[in-house]
């Protein structure tokens, strides 16, 4: 892979993360300031509640992508990003070529 095809890809990682990173900070600073209320009516509860684990979830998935990104930002800094992790074969950028990750997806779908 060329050196300003790396760098766009860096670049557009660094975004991703800083923006996800603002946003789980957003998030917790959210769920800190609402945790002390008192709502009487529980269909209000319930409702706060379901935002609450709304946003845990979201978080949960931010969170792995967070990881992701960070994989693919140290690939691009020891110079595997663009090779499979699996069979070593030159990919465009992701972390496994078709054949491997369709393998993989089959594993997960077992667990």
């Amino acid at each position: 892979m060329r050196k300003r095809e790396i760098n766009r890809f860096r670049g557009v990682l660094e975004t991703q993360l800083a923006a996800l990173v603002g946003h789980g900070e957003q998030v917790v600073h959210e769920l800190v300031g609402t945790g002390g209320e008192e709502i009487p009516d529980p269909n209000d509860r319930a409702t706060v509640e379901e935002r609450r684990n709304w946003s845990l979830r979201l978080g949960d998935r931010d969170r792995k992508l967070i990881g992701k990104i960070e994989g693919a930002l140290a690939r691009i800094e020891d110079g595997t990003f663009g090779t499979c992790l699996s069979c070593g074969k030159a990919i465009d950028p992701a972390h496994l070529c078709i054949a491997c990750k369709t393998e993989a997806e089959r594993g997960e779908r077992r667990r």
